[in-house]
């Protein structure tokens, strides 16, 4: 693995133990590729504060280089890919369960159209199993699940965690307490998602786990509608910090708080497709494409120098 791809896991998980497992490293390992990457350059790229890393200046200005290598590499990768095995796939159809559907999918099709303006993106939609379904009898190319799959004839390839946020209407009481305990969600009046759905599982798992009883006034089946109704009709809900974007909290009168137990209360996306398919470097651009686009939007911002 190149210098510049150890630095970019690094910065972008946060961690180095998780940099690490991604990397299938030991972190004694990882950890003297950074010192001795730092010796041959002269100049430390973090600080080092307990067992967190802060990127120096220096940190800063290598990260940028990483990303900017990230994606030389990945056009030279898809360049020659176009020349072993011909073109990506005219028509790509792609299957999204309900969740991602209003998360992460706009993202993904957005940096498909950009990278692979050739292709044409159909997209089915369904819950988590039926997706699965689709891909294993080969009726989508992709699937774009929000969980793990641990399926006979189907190959998943983790993209990133999301985890739940409380979120309030802007005023609303919780918002000026300094913290939330979790009991304090019983008999909170709150709009939920429709039931059906993973999402909707990891709520009520949560719920079940701490034994909180909420007034739910509303379940609807889409998140836009709800972060419209919390602030008209003063409720709070639980979404996934994935659909949280900073343009939606500044102008949509939300307050989000993060509690420990909805941190801990984690959903995986994943991008799904058949067995043969996962032995061909045919899809590896389309795979590849949609990690560096999605993590870019859970990460958008590195550590500040």
């Amino acid at each position: 693995m190149k210098d510049w791809e150890i630095i970019a896991h690094v910065v972008e998980q946060e961690s180095v133990n998780r940099a690490a497992a991604v990397m299938r490293l030991s972190q004694p390992a990882l950890s003297r590729k950074i010192m001795a990457l730092e010796e041959e350059l002269g100049v430390p790229l973090f600080d080092r504060e307990g067992k967190r890393l802060r990127l120096t200046h220096a940190g800063k200005i290598y990260y940028d280089f990483a990303v900017k290598m990230r994606t030389l590499d990945q056009e030279l990768q898809e360049s020659l890919l176009r020349l072993r095995e011909g073109p990506i796939p005219s028509r790509l159809t792609l299957g999204a369960s309900l969740t991602t559907l209003q998360t992460t999918l706009p993202d993904l099709l957005t940096g498909y159209a950009e990278a692979f303006p050739q292709t044409e993106i159909q997209v089915v939609t369904g819950k988590t199993h039926e997706i699965l379904t689709l891909v294993k009898e080969k009726r989508v190319d992709l699937g774009l699940i929000a969980s793990l799959a641990e399926h006979d004839g189907v190959w998943s390839v983790p993209l990133f965690d999301d985890h739940l946020a409380l979120v309030l209407p802007d005023g609303h009481p919780l918002t000026r307490q300094k913290s939330i305990a979790i009991q304090e969600l019983t008999g909170l009046p709150m709009l939920l998602f429709s039931r059906g759905t993973w999402f909707r599982r990891l709520v009520d798992e949560l719920f079940e786990a701490h034994a909180l009883n909420p007034e739910v006034r509303m379940e609807i089946d889409s998140f836009e509608a709800i972060v419209r109704l919390v602030p008209s009709l003063g409720a709070a809900t639980l979404l996934p910090m994935s659909y949280l974007r900073r343009s939606l909290l500044e102008t949509g009168g939300l307050a989000v708080r993060q509690l420990p137990e909805l941190t801990r209360a984690k959903r995986t996306t994943s991008l799904v497709f058949f067995d043969e398919a996962a032995a061909s470097s045919r899809w590896r651009p389309l795979v590849e494409k949609a990690r560096e686009r999605l993590q870019r939007i859970v990460n958008p911002h590195p550590p500040s120098p």
